[in-house]
């Protein structure tokens, strides 16, 4: 089994304004490449600053969307689906800035560890500062880089759970 856990940062409520992007590969069991950037979104006004700490100064010499997906597209390559905790957000995203960059949008299925916290691990509430609290998973959250690796633990753990109790 091969997945990538990926992780969406936002400047605003557009879609289309991703301003950080995490990505962990993971294949069989192990994390075997992780990957971050900054983006420049396509708009000055960041208001999930609060959120997230990124000022438009972090990002303003940044790369724009169409910019850095080289630096990701190959992660998405040969993957068995793509991973996200909340994954219609991330999905949504990720769309928003292919589609506004002219780029073909990853072929591969999403799968939401939100959901895999709340039915295969039983965890509630699921979100990602409990369920890491819960599978005792560092996280610096809203880093798009630990938000996605905690992610990543969290389908590895589901994964291991459906294995017990098989």
């Amino acid at each position: 089994m091969r997945f990538l856990a990926i992780d969406f940062e936002t400047a605003d409520q557009g879609a289309d304004s991703a301003c950080a992007l995490g990505a962990v590969l993971v294949e069989g069991t192990r994390v075997v490449e992780t990957r971050y950037r900054l983006i420049r979104p396509p708009r000055p006004h960041m208001v999930f600053t609060y959120i997230h700490k990124i000022r438009w100064s972090d990002v303003a010499g940044e790369p724009d969307f169409a910019g850095v997906w080289p630096y990701f597209a190959d992660l998405f390559d040969d993957i068995d689906f793509i991973a996200a905790h909340n994954a219609p957000f991330d999905r949504r995203v990720l769309h928003a800035c292919c589609d506004a960059a002219g780029l073909d949008r990853p072929a591969a299925a999403f799968k939401c560890s939100v959901k895999m916290a709340r039915g295969i691990l039983e965890i509630r509430p699921a979100n990602l500062s409990n369920v890491c609290r819960r599978l005792g998973i560092a996280l610096d959250h809203h880093h798009a880089l630990s938000d996605a690796l905690a992610c990543a633990k969290i389908v590895l753990a589901a994964q291991e759970a459906e294995l017990r109790a098989a």
